[in-house]
């Protein structure tokens, strides 16, 4: 197993987003390179007050470890008393806009290692798409790219990582999705049709979801950056986040094992927005654009 190959291809991946972002955006990212005591270290690359962005970060990490966190054992207890590493690149965008989206992508791979005893590895990642308001079209482009960079794989992958999308990304205490989904898997490591050697499956397969994120998301922002918005629009803006970031503190297993590992808390809550704010049993009003946010877009269905 070559890690310098997937070393390669992570920090390449995380050059070529940042690229694409800041033409867009016309402000650079800072960078920010970091060691952890434990083992390992990463580079956050990070835009904050952006002319486009209000906040954003594309991360890239490799940290190492000789014991795995409880997030990580409850899951798979068999990996109890293996040293570890998990290397990979997530990215969070909060656009100031309210007509534009927030969205979140990662990739990764894990290896967990014993002497005398194969390495256990598996690949994992995604990309959603969370609306503040909802266009039909933007939600059918989003997932028309996710199904097509899948397709190489089976027809059946899309669909399969869809479902999990849905699942995942779920809100379980207040029965409500984070978004409108996208793609989802974990513990990747089977083969595909043919007898294809399942390492070169599983990273091609992560590659395709790394590399078609942009093509996902930036046609979307193109389209909606230039919506003019009020007080109002960015105020539900602010409630909506709200979910997110109870989303990411409760419920997401990345969080979870970033905290639970040692892991760089700046890089780890990178992901919540910069302006957020809760209110108390609050609904939104009859037949408003808000209200049609929760009653046609946040439920699970067939976008493509």
């Amino acid at each position: 197993m070559d890690t310098n190959l997937l070393k390669q291809y992570f920090t390449g991946l995380q050059d070529r987003i940042v690229s694409a972002l800041e033409q867009f955006d016309g402000q650079a990212f800072l960078t920010d390179s970091w060691i952890r005591p434990e083992g390992g270290g990463g580079k956050s690359r990070l835009i904050e007050g952006g002319n486009f962005f209000e906040r954003g970060g594309v991360n890239f990490s490799h940290v190492t470890g000789t014991k795995l966190p409880p997030s990580a054992t409850a899951h798979r207890p068999e990996l109890a008393g293996r040293s570890w590493e998990a290397m990979g690149v997530s990215l969070v965008l909060h656009p100031r806009n309210p007509y534009c989206p927030t969205s979140h992508a990662n990739v990764r791979c894990f290896i967990a290692s014993k002497e005398g005893e194969e390495p256990v590895w598996w690949f994992g990642g995604g990309m959603d798409l969370t609306p503040y308001y909802g266009f039909e079209e933007d939600a059918q482009h989003f997932h028309s790219t996710c199904r097509d960079a899948l397709a190489p794989f089976g027809a059946e992958v899309y669909p399969k990582y869809k479902k999990w999308c849905d699942e995942y990304f779920f809100l379980k205490h207040r029965n409500e999705p984070r978004g409108i989904g996208g793609v989802f898997f974990d513990d990747l490591n089977e083969g595909g049709p043919g007898g294809q050697n399942p390492f070169e499956r599983c990273f091609a397969l992560t590659q395709a979801v790394g590399d078609n994120f942009v093509n996902a998301y930036l046609p979307i922002l193109e389209k909606r950056r230039d919506i003019a918005y009020g007080e109002q629009e960015r105020d539900f803006q602010a409630y909506r986040r709200g979910r997110y970031v109870e989303f990411n503190l409760v419920w997401d297993r990345g969080t979870l094992f970033g905290l639970q590992s040692g892991g760089r808390t700046e890089s780890i809550l990178m992901s919540l927005p910069p302006v957020v704010k809760w209110r108390y049993d609050w609904h939104p009003e009859a037949g408003s654009a808000e209200e049609k946010l929760y009653t046609d877009f946040l439920r699970p269905r067939d976008w493509v």
